[in-house]
């Protein structure tokens, strides 16, 4: 188990890793429930195919839902310059926050505990210095579509994404494609077991769609 806070071992159930990068092989706290983990596996698949767009080296990244913080967390292993996690469960932060700190990542991931559809309409409203140029969404299953949509036309927004970026949405694979609004434009679908995990980018972007 990794360092811990007085009382923190009531708020964290098992264990996952960086895969690689800086930190790669080091491990992780995932909270004991509320969340699903994206696992080692897909994870693994995930950033290679990041790698080979080439959003990652320096890239501002933007992870929401993101419990454990592990996709986050992963890009900032992997040369990310700029990390936001967005978490709205307080255990779910704290665990989070724990993770940063054991890694010695405090100087490039930062937590906020808030609610991802706030974050995504703020961010709409008053896009900072810096687009994001990677943007991970692994929502609950049984979030609604309409909720994920509406935060995913947040995203869209003038200003919030860099031209070339890349927003991943991880879903169950019976949940049929994201409905994707206006401004963005699914380019690939790759499916592991009962996870799917859908790839698109800002419209008009010269971006790096792979077509695979």
């Amino acid at each position: 188990m990794p360092d811990c806070l007085p009382g923190a071992a009531d708020t964290l159930g098992a264990m996952t890793r960086i895969v690689a990068g800086t930190v790669g092989g080091r491990t992780i706290a995932v909270p004991p429930q509320g969340t699903r983990p994206t696992s080692d596996r897909v994870r693994e698949a995930i950033f290679s195919r990041l790698e080979h767009l080439d959003v990652l080296d320096g890239g501002r990244v933007l992870d929401l839902y993101a419990g454990s913080g592990a996709l986050g967390l992963e890009a900032a292993s992997r040369g990310a310059a700029d990390v936001v996690l967005v978490e709205s469960a307080r255990r779910a932060a704290d665990v989070a926050r724990r993770n940063v700190a054991t890694l010695g990542l405090g100087g490039v991931v930062r937590v906020v505990g808030d609610t991802a559809e706030r974050f995504a309409a703020q961010a709409a409203g008053a896009p900072g210095s810096r687009p994001y140029d990677l943007v991970f969404l692994d929502p609950p299953y049984d979030l609604a579509e309409g909720v994920l949509g509406g935060v995913l036309a947040d995203l869209a927004a003038p200003g919030v994404l860099a031209e070339g970026a890349v927003v991943v949405v991880e879903r169950s694979t019976r949940s049929g494609e994201p409905a994707w609004p206006r401004g963005l434009a699914a380019f690939s679908r790759k499916d592991y077991g009962e996870t799917a995990v859908h790839y698109a980018e800002p419209v008009g972007s010269s971006g790096p769609a792979d077509g695979a």
